[in-house]
Protein backbone atom coordinates (compact mmCIF):
# COMPACT_ATOMS: atom_id res chain seq x y z
CA UNK A 1 0.00 0.00 0.00
CA UNK A 2 1.18 3.36 -0.93
CA UNK A 3 2.08 6.39 1.60
CA UNK A 4 -1.38 8.24 2.63
CA UNK A 5 -1.66 12.14 1.81
CA UNK A 6 -1.01 13.03 5.25
CA UNK A 7 2.59 11.83 5.02
CA UNK A 8 3.15 13.69 1.44
CA UNK A 9 5.49 16.76 0.73
CA UNK A 10 3.39 19.64 -0.20
CA UNK A 11 3.93 20.86 -3.78
CA UNK A 12 2.81 24.28 -3.90
CA UNK A 13 2.18 25.65 -8.03
CA UNK A 14 0.97 28.65 -9.04
CA UNK A 15 -1.61 27.92 -11.60
CA UNK A 16 -5.26 25.40 -10.97
CA UNK A 17 -3.13 22.90 -12.88
CA UNK A 18 0.63 21.15 -13.94
CA UNK A 19 1.46 18.28 -15.48
CA UNK A 20 2.59 14.72 -14.46
CA UNK A 21 6.05 15.60 -15.78
CA UNK A 22 6.33 19.12 -14.63
CA UNK A 23 5.45 18.07 -11.13
CA UNK A 24 8.10 15.36 -10.90
CA UNK A 25 10.98 18.06 -12.23
CA UNK A 26 9.53 20.76 -9.53
CA UNK A 27 9.86 17.98 -7.01
CA UNK A 28 13.37 17.13 -7.46
CA UNK A 29 11.84 13.61 -7.88
CA UNK A 30 13.56 13.37 -11.37
CA UNK A 31 16.49 14.74 -12.76
CA UNK A 32 14.68 16.17 -16.02
CA UNK A 33 12.27 16.02 -18.71
CA UNK A 34 13.94 12.55 -20.08
CA UNK A 35 13.60 10.68 -17.17
CA UNK A 36 10.14 12.13 -16.27
CA UNK A 37 9.27 10.73 -19.74
CA UNK A 38 10.98 7.62 -18.62
CA UNK A 39 9.85 6.49 -15.08
CA UNK A 40 6.07 7.62 -16.37
CA UNK A 41 5.79 5.60 -19.52
CA UNK A 42 7.46 2.52 -17.44
CA UNK A 43 4.43 2.86 -15.46
CA UNK A 44 6.53 3.87 -12.02
CA UNK A 45 4.34 6.76 -11.02
CA UNK A 46 0.68 6.70 -9.31
CA UNK A 47 -1.60 9.71 -9.07
CA UNK A 48 -3.78 8.70 -6.54
CA UNK A 49 -3.20 5.36 -6.14
CA UNK A 50 -3.41 4.65 -9.87
CA UNK A 51 -0.58 4.40 -12.22
CA UNK A 52 -0.31 7.02 -14.88
CA UNK A 53 1.87 6.71 -17.88
CA UNK A 54 0.66 9.92 -19.54
CA UNK A 55 3.17 12.85 -18.92
CA UNK A 56 0.88 15.05 -20.25
CA UNK A 57 -1.62 14.04 -17.66
CA UNK A 58 -3.21 17.13 -15.65
CA UNK A 59 -2.85 17.10 -12.22
CA UNK A 60 -5.13 19.31 -9.78
CA UNK A 61 -5.22 20.56 -6.30
CA UNK A 62 -5.35 17.46 -3.83
CA UNK A 63 -3.96 15.28 -6.12
CA UNK A 64 -1.14 12.27 -4.70
CA UNK A 65 1.78 11.59 -6.77
CA UNK A 66 3.95 8.80 -5.93
CA UNK A 67 7.20 7.74 -6.83
CA UNK A 68 10.15 5.90 -5.84
CA UNK A 69 8.81 5.87 -2.46
CA UNK A 70 8.67 9.55 -2.03
CA UNK A 71 4.90 10.84 -1.65
CA UNK A 72 4.01 14.57 -2.72
CA UNK A 73 0.53 16.50 -2.51
CA UNK A 74 -0.21 19.28 -5.39
CA UNK A 75 -1.35 22.67 -3.73
CA UNK A 76 -3.04 24.69 -6.20
CA UNK A 77 -3.86 28.21 -5.39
Amino acid sequence: MGLMASDAQPLPIRDETIRLGQALKLASLVEDGAMARDVIQDGMVTVNGEVRTQRGAQLHDGDVVEFNGESIVIEAP
